[in-house]
């Protein structure tokens, strides 16, 4: 079987902080917190929460307006981020022959996708009215908008699929994007995630769960306080991160500037609960992420954890860290950078593998932010890191990504020399 080594040749990110990705991995290294909170009007009862949003980003300047005005909230994230991505790799948007792209794929993973089109629907519906909605609401809410606009907007004729796996999303998609690159099906992948989760209904389902944390404007930025004694649960996000995964002979040989390698993708699935975390599945796709990449426990020097701050899913991700690892386990340096940026569903698997990547390329890791005197004895048994650390070497990291209906996704990237060309 062919296992082409897969470079990673381009970052790109939408992110609460603004800026680009090495200004989001100074605020994270740093242990700076982008959750504020959220007031709205909403009738019949207005939202007031902590919540991280991208305030800054601005569609019509980073798309273009005819662009921007056929998509939605999740798509305009994903495609933006996707175009930085695509521009950090020095790939350009639409050559004049475009026959040598016929393999190239773009692979894209959301949770909600175009809720904000639908739920936008019902509203002049029933609430303002309306009678005739706009034509274009299918093809905007439709979940597989962001990787037809980046095929069409980029010249990519090879496959193009969006994956939907609750907060797995993202990291599903960037592991079968790696599959499809190492196999040789692709010479180069766009793959990432996004989502828009600013919407009445999916914050009002959330809250329905108890599983958002409470807070007020003075203490909204450390609602998401993961592995904490105190912890009251998740902060919902929104954003968009991509990576651009290509084969690395392809890399090479156009001279492209290689951030990062992936080697290693696990899966598995829990069979137990919908909702409630099991230990055992999580530790499965955590084994089989290192039989992929052909390491072992000893060779992973940092975890971005999936942590997201809920009573019960901390300790179990915690525990499979500790079956999995052994006794490397208490030496072995976790973190869990929800804590500053939020939980945002389909794209949080994306934004943690970059940040994964951004930790092995810096060789510094940034910090579960909220953490430090705070630690809950049931999640004691690693290394977890309370304020950023220069850490060298690092030779490979995991990212962790664990979602409702017991879909589990790990992801395996090593570092690089700096001077890889």
């Amino acid at each position: 079987m062919i296992r082409r080594r897969v470079a990673i040749t381009g970052l790109g990110l939408v992110s609460p902080y603004g800026g680009g990705v090495d200004h989001f991995f100074e605020h994270l290294l740093a242990g700076r917190s982008a959750v504020s909170y959220l007031q709205t009007d909403d009738k019949p009862r207005p939202l007031s929460m902590p919540f991280v949003s991208c305030t800054g980003f601005d569609p019509v300047a980073a798309l273009g307006k005819p662009l921007a005005a056929m998509m939605e909230r999740f798509a305009h994230l994903g495609v933006a981020a996707a175009f930085d991505a695509w521009q950090d790799a020095g790939l350009e948007r639409l050559p004049a022959d475009l026959e040598q792209r016929n393999d190239w794929a773009c692979i894209w993973g959301t949770a909600l996708g175009g809720i904000m089109a639908f739920e936008k629907g019902y509203r002049d519906m029933w609430q303002n009215g309306r009678e005739r909605l706009s034509p274009l609401g299918v093809v905007m809410g439709m979940n597989n908008a962001v990787n037809a606009h980046l095929s069409i907007q980029l010249g990519l004729g090879g496959v193009s699929m969006s994956h939907t796996v609750a907060c797995a999303s993202s990291s599903v998609a960037i592991g079968e994007a790696f599959r499809r690159v190492r196999s040789g099906e692709a010479t180069v992948a766009i793959t990432g995630g996004s989502d828009g989760t600013q919407t009445y209904g999916v914050a009002r389902a959330w809250e329905a769960m108890r599983l958002i944390s409470p807070g007020n404007e003075q203490t909204s930025a450390s609602a998401c306080r993961p592995f904490s004694s105190d912890r009251r649960g998740l902060v919902l996000g929104e954003g968009g991160a991509a990576l651009v995964l290509e084969d690395w002979d392809h890399a090479i040989a156009r001279g492209a500037r290689i951030q990062g390698e992936m080697v290693g993708y696990g899966a598995s699935c829990d069979r137990s609960h919908l909702v409630r975390p099991d230990a055992q599945g999580q530790a499965r796709a955590l084994q089989a992420a290192l039989r992929d990449a052909e390491l072992t426990p000893d060779d992973i020097d940092y975890v971005n954890a999936h942590g997201t701050a809920t009573q019960e899913g901390d300790p179990v991700e915690i525990a499979a860290l500790r079956q999995v690892f052994g006794d490397r386990a208490p030496s072995l340096p976790v973190s869990a950078t929800k804590s500053m940026h939020g939980h945002l569903l389909g794209a949080a698997g994306a934004i943690e593998a970059l940040a994964t990547v951004l930790a092995l390329r810096e060789q510094a890791i940034p910090p579960t932010a909220h953490l430090e005197g705070r630690l809950d004895p049931a999640c004691e048994g690693v290394d977890h890191v309370v304020e950023g650390r220069r850490q060298t070497p690092m030779r490979a990291a995991l990212s962790n990504s664990f979602a409702f209906g017991g879909s589990n996704a790990v992801l395996v990237f090593a570092a690089v020399p700096t001077h890889t060309h």
